[in-house]
């Protein structure tokens, strides 16, 4: 397993050859995949949780926000169920 410093300076790496002007870290990773990765393909934050190797889900909140996209559709299958 890489150190913090080291996976940055890979990430910078992987910035600067495909041009990408944001400054990428390990924060920024781990961010990225709790919310626009899995979350947003409707994970559960507990599996979400385990996946960044967290030991229970209050610190996994941290990287994972929730979606409109996500809380809409949560609201619609409410919806549909106080509808029956």
């Amino acid at each position: 397993m890489y150190a913090n410093q080291k996976m940055n300076s890979y990430l910078k790496e992987i910035a600067d050859f495909c041009g990408i002007k944001k400054h990428l870290t390990m924060h920024t990773a781990r961010y990225t995949f709790a919310t626009t990765i899995t979350l947003a393909n409707n994970v559960k934050l507990e599996n979400v949780s385990k996946m960044l190797g967290h030991t229970n889900t209050r610190m996994t909140l941290h990287y994972a926000h929730i979606m409109n996209e996500s809380l809409a559709q949560e609201m619609n299958k409410v919806a549909a169920i106080m509808g029956e």
